[in-house]
């Protein structure tokens, strides 16, 4: 690594330039597990923060989460039969089981992906 230095009075100051950070803003997947890297990794945390990846690590595992979310809902909407019938027929029914369709399928994310090393 070669560094380049400006001088500043009777100092040489290096230059030194951030690492390009990806445009991408966080959502949720990826906001939590930036909090859980902070509170109970601090070591990992610290060392993808100073490398300039803990963005991109971020939004990749965002990314994951955001996917496996969307096919375990289609799979527990097709196994337990929540369809666009049952929408127009009872409206709360598909509402309830479309709710209890995405905590669940939630929770599963959350301990697989983003709460896991």
């Amino acid at each position: 690594m070669e560094l380049t230095y400006s001088k500043e009075g009777d100092y040489l100051i290096p230059n030194i330039e951030a690492n390009e950070e990806p445009e991408e803003s966080l959502t949720k997947y990826g906001m939590l597990r930036e909090t859980f890297l902070k509170e109970h990794h601090k070591g990992i945390y610290t060392g993808k923060l100073l490398s300039g990846t803990l963005t991109e690590h971020c939004l990749m595992v965002q990314k994951q989460a955001e996917e496996r979310f969307e096919r375990l809902k289609n799979q527990m909407m097709e196994s337990e039969e929540v369809t666009e019938e049952l929408k127009s027929r009872d409206q709360m029914e598909w509402v309830r089981q479309m709710n209890s369709i995405a905590n669940r399928a939630d929770e599963i994310v959350l301990s697989e992906i983003v709460y896991s090393l």
